[in-house]
């Protein structure tokens, strides 16, 4: 039999005829469920985060230090401390010296720092508290609450005469530094102070080779003894770039020296940009010489009540520690007559004449009693510098606020804490990248100059 192949005509028929069925197929199991039936796939779980432990314990609120300035003006300055009007004019200084103390977190640690100042003598129009919280208003709307890490009481800031400058976002510390010079442009600061805020300043009330005692004809204030090395550092040293008094924790700061060397390296925004800086003022021969005003201690406590600082009748110089580790056994407070440990050397020659002197500063009698309140906040000051660089590490002052959650610009403590430390090490990579050198001693230990930044190998095998 002859079979016949298709003609052309007859094969596109059956191909439509195949693709129509197909598709009508397809529709018909769709529709029906059939395909999804036979075709099933197992369904997956939703994705979810794994989240980190909780801790097992929580620090305790933070207390307000000073209530007393919600209700009341501050107490007077001790009148030994109290500044003349205008007293910077006496040692013919252009302008009054601006004392800049920067704030991100803790307020009770800032206040302390602010009212020692006070009361060691520095005038509070004098003084900037510049406040580097990123939550734009809301602390001058009254937004945030005491538990709050960012909360800051303008306030309370504004009672004790004190001026506020705010950043307009949150800052690294070098841009912090950059952000003062920016402020010497627009107010034609020829020099400035500047503060960190975990300090507690004293005058020399007892005594010091710059000094007579608070008691005796001729005391000079911590304030007054800073105009001295302010007009004998303008006057003698036209390459003055910084005096340190206490290293950084109190600074002067010639503008035009920062200015010179390009300000603050802002890739290397915390831990070694110091490093960084003064190296570039040293190979830019600036000069930078330690200064004595006063007794300026690295804390990371504040007092339980400030009112110790102005020499109350009756309020006793005690402190406790915001953020304590989780607890194992009741500890009394730690008052001037606590613990001791190692000094911070700022005090040490202070603390060591008095104990030499005096022997038990509990000592009574007149005129001695003025001073013997100073004594019990000098040894507290110690006890808090010894707590501050304990075992538990120098900077755990910072978690003490867990709250405010909910609040505008919220930002969780322990994450703002981790962040940091990501960017500190950064900052550490950055510079040994720029200098090819680990190290601080970036001059005496590779023999590098202001040019060589960016241009040198890495002096390490890795």
């Amino acid at each position: 039999m002859l079979v016949t192949m298709p003609n052309q005509r007859q094969l596109v028929a059956f191909i439509a005829f195949a693709l129509t069925a197909a598709v009508l197929l397809r529709l018909l199991f769709t529709s029906s469920g059939l395909g999804s039936v036979w075709h099933k796939e197992p369904e997956k779980p939703p994705p979810h985060p794994t989240y980190k432990p909780k801790p097992t314990f929580t620090p305790p609120p933070v207390k307000d230090n000073f209530p007393l300035l919600a209700t009341s003006t501050p107490p007077p300055v001790p009148k030994w401390n109290a500044p003349a009007k205008d007293l910077y004019k006496e040692y013919n200084l252009r302008i009054a010296p601006p004392l800049l103390i920067g704030f991100t977190r803790t307020w009770p640690i800032l206040l302390q720092c602010v009212v020692s100042y006070i009361t060691a003598g520095w005038p509070p129009e004098q003084i900037y508290v510049v406040e580097n919280t990123g939550v734009q208003q809301a602390n001058a709307r009254g937004q945030l609450t005491l538990q709050n890490q960012f909360y800051l009481n303008h306030t309370t800031l504004k009672t004790l005469g004190v001026n506020i400058v705010q950043t307009p976002t949150l800052l690294s510390f070098a841009q912090l530094q950059n952000f003062y010079l920016s402020l010497t442009y627009a107010n034609n600061w020829p020099y400035y102070f500047w503060s960190h805020q975990d300090v507690l300043a004293l005058s020399y009330e007892d005594g010091h080779k710059l000094t007579p005692k608070a008691t005796e004809p001729g005391f000079k204030s911590l304030y007054k003894l800073a105009l001295e090395a302010l007009k004998a550092t303008v006057k003698g040293d036209p390459h003055w770039g910084i005096r340190f008094f206490a290293y950084d924790h109190l600074a002067l700061v010639n503008p035009k020296a920062y200015e010179d060397v390009g300000g603050w390296d802002t890739l290397i925004p915390y831990y070694i940009t110091d490093c960084d800086m003064h190296s570039r003022l040293r190979m830019r021969n600036w000069t930078m010489e330690d200064a004595k005003a006063g007794i300026i201690t690295d804390v990371a406590t504040a007092l339980d009540d400030l009112r110790a600082l102005y020499r109350v009748d009756g309020v006793e110089p005690v402190f406790t520690d915001p953020n304590p580790p989780p607890p194992k056994e009741p500890e009394p407070k730690r008052g001037w007559f606590g613990k001791r440990g190692v000094m911070d050397p700022e005090t040490e020659e202070a603390l060591a004449g008095l104990l030499s002197r005096r022997g038990d500063v509990r000592s009574n009698g007149p005129p001695e009693d003025q001073l013997n309140q100073w004594r019990k906040l000098l040894q507290v000051s110690d006890s808090m510098y010894h707590y501050k660089h304990g075992e538990r590490g120098r900077n755990t002052w910072q978690l003490g606020q867990q709250g405010g959650k909910g609040e505008p610009f919220y930002y969780p403590t322990a994450g703002l804490a981790e962040g940091i430390d990501v960017m500190t090490e950064t900052g550490r990579e950055v510079f040994r990248r720029k200098w090819g050198h680990r190290d601080c001693d970036l001059i005496t230990g590779r023999g590098l100059g202001f040019e060589d930044q960016w241009l040198v190998m890495k002096d390490w095998e890795d």
